[in-house]
């Protein structure tokens, strides 16, 4: 099932705190704007996986609209894979201590080459959109990633975050996009946590500071409009 939040609800509460500004970036030059899809891999979408998120099922329709309309206008879509690292036994200690005895299932799924790893099939990908694995929840954490050169090379000023988990890698992702100086866009329908809770609360927070908030309607419309501007 879709998250029951309303995203409205939580611009309408930060606006009565700032002077009415609800959502700071109207306009989108969509050759400066990319849309991560973060993390829509067989590992947490299949019934069973061993990361699974039940709604993120569910957003698949939502992220298909955003990513056309990017594509459409001209922008870059790229879906951010999750990937166990090579060197997973000494680059990130800390992390396998916190899994416990999920951690051997855990690094056996996102290698590369294994069924969870893949992105699920429902996701509309074309030759045009890339694919950029990260090692780290975020795909800014330094080299880990390819992701800040990726940026670097396509002129990109302006994000949009889809995928899983809202409150994890999405989360991470937005706030480091943010820090180093990115306009940020939560797609509020077009992500997904393990509860509505979870989803409300990483929403509301970033929302204060990080990002601006958008359903993928609301972002298909502005990209349409800033396409038939260009």
């Amino acid at each position: 099932m879709p998250h029951n939040v309303d995203h409205h609800a939580i611009l309408d509460r930060l606006a009565a705190t700032r002077g009415g500004v609800r959502n700071v970036f109207d306009r989108l030059n969509p050759r400066k704007t990319a849309h991560f899809i973060v993390d829509m891999q067989n590992g947490f979408m299949e019934e069973g996986a061993p990361v699974e998120v039940p709604a993120a099922r569910s957003i698949v329709d939502e992220i298909n609209t955003i990513s056309r309309a990017v594509r459409d206008a001209g922008g870059l879509n790229i879906f951010l894979r999750y990937t166990t690292p090579d060197d997973w036994d000494s680059a990130w200690t800390v992390f396998w201590q916190r899994m416990g005895i999920a951690a051997a299932g855990h690094r056996e799924a996102f290698t590369p080459g294994a069924h969870y790893h893949q992105l699920w099939d429902g996701l509309d990908i074309a030759e045009s959109d890339l694919v950029v694995d990260k090692h780290r929840f975020s795909g800014f954490t330094h080299g880990t990633s390819t992701l800040p050169q990726v940026l670097e090379q396509n002129d990109i000023d302006t994000v949009i975050i889809s995928g899983t988990l809202t409150n994890c890698c999405c989360e991470s992702t937005a706030r480091d996009a943010m820090q180093n100086n990115y306009r940020v866009i939560m797609a509020a329908d077009a992500n997904a946590a393990l509860s509505d809770e979870e989803h409300a609360a990483t929403l509301h927070i970033l929302a204060m500071v990080f990002a601006d908030l958008r359903s993928s309607e609301e972002l298909a419309a502005i990209l349409l409009e800033a396409k038939q501007a260009a």
